[in-house]
């Protein structure tokens, strides 16, 4: 099970979608976590989330974990399919239950009374597309999947 979840190939593409997703998402969960970055930090975040937006507790921790903990999965390409599929759910939750109100384009002008579900969208291609494909080269998954293959080479 663990080989098939760590198994990817070597390629320098999925590397480069994979940092940039994971430096982003990273950004997005210090800020919710510590509130690096102009954010509000984590009792700011749970409080908003549990309060005006009525997020039970436990959800509002997993929103913020799958940021952060995703993130820097991402970045280290550490459990890339898991980390991806976190940040998965939480953009399906978001796009759920607050972006799809506000239809699908980015309130560029300031017009709409909150953001649409493009970013969203892009951000479930992304992640769905590393959930196929793993990490890619330069990342823990390959390194591990590489020492599996070797080892159990070995042994036959």
């Amino acid at each position: 099970m663990l080989r098939k979840l760590i198994s990817t190939d070597n390629s320098a593409a999925i590397t480069i979608l994979r940092l940039v997703l994971g430096i982003v998402f990273f950004a997005h969960g210090a800020q919710k976590m510590f509130g690096w970055f102009g954010g509000y930090g984590f009792t700011g975040t749970m409080g908003f989330f549990t309060g005006a937006m009525h997020i039970p507790a436990v959800f509002a921790f997993l929103a913020i974990a799958a940021e952060f903990f995703g993130g820097l999965g991402l970045i280290f390409g550490f459990l890339t399919r898991i980390a991806a599929f976190g940040i998965t759910v939480n953009m399906l939750v978001a796009i759920a239950m607050v972006h799809a109100q506000f239809g699908f384009f980015m309130n560029w002008t300031g017009t709409q009374k909150g953001e649409g579900f493009e970013y969203h969208l892009l951000t479930l291609a992304a992640t769905i597309f590393l959930m196929i494909k793993g990490g890619g080269a330069f990342s823990i998954d390959r390194a591990l999947s590489a020492n599996g293959s070797s080892v159990a080479g070995q042994r036959a």
